[in-house]
């Protein structure tokens, strides 16, 4: 396997994570729940376009297959990641619940 195709083909087709907080919107008064929606938001739009690429797809039949799957896979990661931060916060609230004050 030739690593020099791995890398073109990630920088032709680069995933961007979706976009989590960053100091500049802590100074603008976006709050945790406020970033949690959007974000919330976004990986609600990518499972929308799997969706379309999928029902696309199957109406015109399979001639950018590549495409639909990269579409799926962005939107299982998406959702997968935000499963992931969600149990991770609930987590986090229930340790904070059973400290002794």
């Amino acid at each position: 396997m030739r690593i020099d195709a791995i890398q073109s083909y990630t920088a032709d087709h680069a995933v961007t994570p979706p976009k989590l907080g960053q100091g500049k919107d802590i100074i603008k008064g976006q709050s945790f729940g406020q970033e949690l929606s959007s974000t919330i938001k976004g990986v609600n739009e990518r499972q929308l376009q799997a969706d379309r690429a999928m029902a696309t797809g199957a109406v015109e039949g399979p001639n950018k297959i590549h495409e639909t799957m990269i579409q799926l896979e962005e939107a299982d990661l998406s959702t997968r990641l935000l499963l992931k931060v969600r149990t991770k916060a609930l987590d986090a609230y229930q340790e904070i619940m059973r400290m002794q004050f």
